[in-house]
């Protein structure tokens, strides 16, 4: 069973304990669960703050490098104050003001492929938000192979979307692209676009690790903000020839 909650934490979450909202057995598997979130920028940012304000037990923040200028329009755990610093210590820093009952754990760097499946095996959810497919292929096939569910954020100017995976029972990221497509490093990128996203993300691995309410497993949403369409959601077919999940039967990672 999951851990009890204090009176101080009830009292905390007591606005999403609620009908339409989550159980206490949901909050309480929350507080149970830990969540990888590898590049805790524009989209990671949000969903990690998300998850942090929601009651995740613990979150695992992979990110290197400093702090620099261009990054402050969108990456929202950092501050002017911190330029120049390492971005995932004041990022957990941050993190850990906001719930005095969430643990951080910082890896500054962007993790292998061996370390990426390591990480997803110690988690419950992994949230990807890393700006290049070669990145986000290599932590979908980490997530596969340790059966763990995946969620992949994406954004370029102002369109974004969000994908959802369950290994062995829907498409997989790598279904979708079997290899990495043409990348543009220094693309564009409207950091309103970036929270949107990032709290999407936050509310899928929410629903997932709460068992409350239905996750988009199987689903991408598409969000044209540029154009000011409504959101739409395409259903993804897998990949019998798929190099990450194929051989796995459905049902059975």
């Amino acid at each position: 069973m999951p851990p009890e909650l204090s009176s101080a934490e009830l009292a905390r979450y007591a606005r999403q304990i609620a009908p339409g909202g989550l159980t206490e057995i949901g909050q309480r598997k929350l507080k149970s669960s830990t969540v990888l979130i590898s590049r805790v920028g524009g989209m990671g940012g949000p969903a990690a703050m998300a998850l942090a304000a929601g009651g995740v037990g613990r979150i695992i923040l992979a990110h290197s490098g400093a702090l620099e200028e261009p990054d402050l329009n969108r990456q929202v755990l950092g501050s002017e104050g911190g330029l120049g610093e390492s971005r995932v210590h004041q990022f957990a820093d941050r993190l850990r003001s906001l719930n005095r009952w969430l643990v951080v754990d910082e890896i500054d760097r962007e993790p292998d492929a061996a370390e990426s499946l390591e990480l997803a095996r110690r988690s419950q959810v992994v949230v990807s938000a890393a700006p290049n497919f070669p990145e986000r292929l290599k932590l979908n096939r980490a997530a596969v192979a340790a059966g763990t569910p995946f969620i992949d954020a994406a954004q370029w100017g102002m369109n974004g979307t969000l994908c959802v995976v369950r290994p062995g029972e829907t498409a997989c990221l790598e279904c979708l692209y079997p290899e990495p497509p043409p990348f543009e490093e220094f693309f564009p990128v409207v950091g309103a676009i970036s929270m949107a996203i990032g709290s999407l993300a936050a509310l899928e691995a929410i629903k997932i690790l709460s068992g409350c309410g239905e996750s988009l497993a199987g689903k991408m949403l598409i969000y044209d903000g540029a154009g000011g369409s409504a959101p739409r959601l395409v259903k993804l077919a897998r990949r019998s020839d798929c190099a990450a999940c194929g051989q796995m039967a459905k049902g059975n990672p």
